[in-house]
């Protein structure tokens, strides 16, 4: 009853509902080598094999996770979304990031691929994930800065409605820092669109003008629901700069350098270590 309960909580305050995406989500949002090849370096610390993927959505992430030896489970609010990561022969468990339905020092490693946006409180869903692992656990956390939004990620340009949007749920590294002393940060590049999420659209921005590849974003379908005006029009000024021969990250290759595409956070815990 209390994962029921932290799960309605949740459904009304998420800041998308994926209901409808869920049965076609991996159309264009598989797990990208991009991602996975870093997760299994830094994850391969952690005391054991348990894996819970955070916030994990149909499972792409955690199959991969799995078919490398883990034993992964997907921990996600959406029953949609765990009946598509269950089919694929998953364990799944219904769970508020923000009240993990787990006891203390139960889990050897837990990962959040581009999901800590969506929850009502970052920090606290950071906290959760920490009180799960066990000593020597690993956290390993996919996603976009405060600094990605104004140096890197260049579609917030061109969609100026969604950095006001989702400024107060993308963290900077600094307090991120604040919340788990002693992690760190490390910038990846996306090399694939396995997992066509924001950020690797914004590494190949002609892949952005495919509406097959950009629909399966919550940021653009919120675009298309909330501001298509906006929408066509950031897209037709798109279209104009590379029909030029230009590119949106030519004035963006020094941040990209230091910031990556998107941000891999990693975390050890130690006995005591957020008390």
């Amino acid at each position: 009853m209390s994962v029921i309960a932290s799960t309605t909580r949740l459904n009304s305050n998420l800041r998308h509902d994926y209901s409808d995406q869920a049965g076609r989500y991996d159309q264009t949002r598989g797990a990208s080598p991009s991602l996975v090849k870093p997760l299994l370096e830094h994850l391969a610390a952690a005391p054991g094999r348990t894996l819970w993927d955070v916030g994990g959505g149909t499972g792409n992430y955690a199959e991969a996770m799995k078919a490398a030896g883990w034993s992964a489970t997907v921990v996600d609010v959406s029953p949609d979304m765990r009946s598509q990561a269950a089919a694929k022969g998953l364990d799944v468990l219904a769970g508020d990031a923000c009240a993990l339905p787990g006891a203390d020092d139960s889990v050897d490693a837990v990962m959040m691929v581009s999901m800590l946006h969506q929850v009502e409180d970052w920090r606290q869903a950071l906290r959760e994930a920490a009180r799960v692992l066990r000593p020597g656990g690993v956290l390993a956390v996919v996603g976009l800065t405060a600094e990605h939004l104004t140096d890197v990620t260049w579609a917030f340009d061109l969609f100026p409605s969604m950095r006001d949007f989702a400024a107060s749920r993308r963290p900077s590294a600094e307090d991120l820092m604040s919340v788990l002393p002693g992690c760190e940060i490390h910038p990846l590049w996306f090399h694939d669109l396995s997992d066509a999420s924001i950020a690797a659209l914004c590494a190949v921005p002609e892949s952005m003008l495919d509406e097959r590849l950009r629909r399966q974003t919550s940021f653009f379908e919120r675009m298309e629901r909330d501001n298509p005006a906006e929408l066509a029009a950031g897209l037709g000024r798109l279209r104009a700069l590379l029909d030029q021969g230009r590119s949106p990250l030519d004035d963006r290759r020094t941040a990209r350098e230091r910031w990556g595409d998107v941000s891999l956070l990693t975390w050890r815990a130690t006995a005591g270590a957020l008390a």
